[in-house]
């Protein structure tokens, strides 16, 4: 199975968006959870967004109404779509993906697998 790995990021004004790519290649399981994190320097990581198998997405609350997760699944690729970027959203974003079964954890080192990031930054 390939590593997972993170594209997309950058540095975008307030109100511009970005999208993230994690290309999935070789990770065909049938129930799977895949998910976005992110984590600012000196804060927590947090769960941004995920995905289950049966098709269930959950958003934190901080990123309703702005971000989209989707899987590609021709492609086999993990997208987040991120619009209306605030300064607060600047952080490093890691993809994830656990698939064993559609449980989606809250803490990142659940994952089987995952990426290095991406750095995103929001400048006001």
């Amino acid at each position: 199975q390939v590593p997972l790995r993170e594209s997309g990021g950058g540095s975008v004004q307030a109100g511009g968006s970005l999208r993230l790519s994690c290309p999935l290649s070789g990770h065909t399981g049938r129930r799977y959870c895949v998910a976005w994190f992110r984590q600012a320097p000196g804060q927590n990581r947090e769960g941004v967004a995920n995905l289950d198998s049966d098709g269930d997405r959950d958003y934190a609350q901080s990123v309703k109404g702005r971000f989209t997760i989707s899987r590609d699944k021709a492609e086999n690729i993990l997208y987040l779509q991120m619009n209306n970027l605030k300064p607060e959203d600047t952080a490093r974003y890691t993809c994830a993906l656990r698939d064993v079964s559609t449980w989606c954890p809250r803490d990142l080192y659940e994952y089987q697998f995952y990426g290095p990031g991406t750095q995103v930054t929001v400048s006001s």
